[in-house]
């Protein structure tokens, strides 16, 4: 093994593999830099907490007229159940009896009536411990569309210098008096805003409190439902598309706008990682190209040691060692380079984002080991191919 080591150190090009060393580098910190960086953003651009919303479609018939039926039927709603762009449906369930709300704000007091309606909590994006309901305690959670807080703070209290902006926090500090049904009926309740939802265009309060107040004050009236929620694959998707405009249903807001977010991301870290794969191909064949070369110096040495008696494994040992230095270094440098990066961006895209930004290297970390060792097998059989064609050499 020794002789085989002052063979190779002889004949060997620093600047060969420091070429190589340095292209398959970059390479490596550009695949596992786009990796990171796709793994980084996809949280917000898709899944529960994504900033653009999640492939979620809200549906509804058109008013045609006074007093039109615009609610779903069952067949309807099972017929949109069986469809192959539906992931899942969910129905808003609406109270059935009148709500008279009313809360003081800086010692003014508001009151109007209200409307409550309920989803399935899959469908909603606010998670709140307080979201559930007891009717002992007389106490509903509500949450309501952000952008109610919005028409309040820059519509209602830009025309008054008595009513105040009110913070989010602000707002889940108030209570609201409620008054449900009427009559001989009505029972009071205190409500309490929990959250703010940016999907939903409604005053949403637990589904369970929906069943227990409709079949208590409802006036022996089934709800109907005029409103689903659809989660889709795809809500761009032509097919989905042509089946809204073929039974009359009008989707609510932009539901393609994750999707869109996703796609240019994807667009994008493909991009890096496709540059990065260019860099790694382009340093591994000059990798090939240097064992080659450094193997066809020793070509004469390396036959005589081979039929001397030293097998074409042992012979092939040095260059596997060498090749296996070279590339767990790379892949150790090139973690230790991205995790320093990350440092400086993580902190900026969090405070843009609003929020943590969840998850860590992981999926990283085992892309680069997995590259690595294709490398070193790559590597390794060259150079057994190589060690064994100059054994077979007379």
């Amino acid at each position: 093994m020794r002789l085989i080591w002052k063979l190779l150190r002889k004949h060997i090009s620093i600047f060969e593999l420091s070429v190589f060393f340095v292209a398959n580098l970059i390479g490596m910190v550009v695949i596992l830099g786009g990796i990171q960086i796709y793994s980084d953003l996809k949280p917000l651009v898709a899944g529960d907490n994504a900033l653009v919303g999640n492939d979620y479609v809200v549906i509804s018939k058109p008013v045609k007229r006074l007093n039109s039926k615009t609610v779903f039927s069952a067949e309807e709603i099972e017929e949109l159940k069986s469809q192959p762009f539906t992931l899942r449906l969910g129905e808003f369930t609406p109270a059935m009896y009148k709500v008279y709300g009313g809360i003081d704000i800086a010692g003014q007091r508001f009151s109007t009536y209200m409307f409550f309606e309920a989803i399935p909590n899959d469908f909603i994006d606010v998670k709140s411990k307080e979201w559930k309901f007891d009717k002992s305690k007389h106490r509903v959670p509500i949450i309501i569309p952000r952008n109610y807080l919005n028409l309040y703070n820059f519509g209602f209290s830009q025309t008054s210098d008595q009513l105040p902006q009110i913070t989010e926090s602000m707002m889940k500090d108030l209570e609201l008096d409620l008054t449900l049904g009427g009559g001989d009926k009505s029972i009071k309740f205190k409500g309490r805003v929990v959250g703010f939802t940016d999907r939903l265009n409604t005053i949403l309060v637990p589904q369970k409190f929906i069943d227990w107040s409709n079949k208590r004050l409802a006036k022996d009236e089934t709800a109907e439902i005029s409103r689903l929620i659809l989660e889709v694959e795809n809500p761009s998707d032509p097919k989905l598309l042509d089946y809204f405009h073929d039974h009359g249903y009008v989707p609510e807001g932009k539901p393609a706008e994750s999707n869109k977010a996703l796609f240019l991301l994807k667009v994008g870290s493909g991009v890096i990682v496709g540059v990065g794969l260019i860099f790694s191909i382009l340093s591994l064949i000059i990798l090939t190209l240097s064992i080659y070369l450094l193997l066809q110096k020793n070509i004469d040495k390396l036959r005589t040691l081979i039929q001397i008696g030293y097998r074409p494994t042992v012979v092939a040992t040095p260059y596997n060692i060498i090749a296996v230095i070279l590339n767990a270094s790379i892949m150790v440098i090139s973690i230790w380079i991205l995790s320093h990066v990350r440092v400086l961006y993580i902190d900026y895209l969090a405070e843009a984002a609003g929020r943590e930004i969840e998850g860590g290297m992981t999926l990283t970390i085992a892309a680069g080991v997995a590259l690595m060792i294709a490398m070193i097998m790559f590597n390794i059989y060259i150079i057994r191919r190589k060690v064994t064609q100059i054994s077979r050499m007379k």
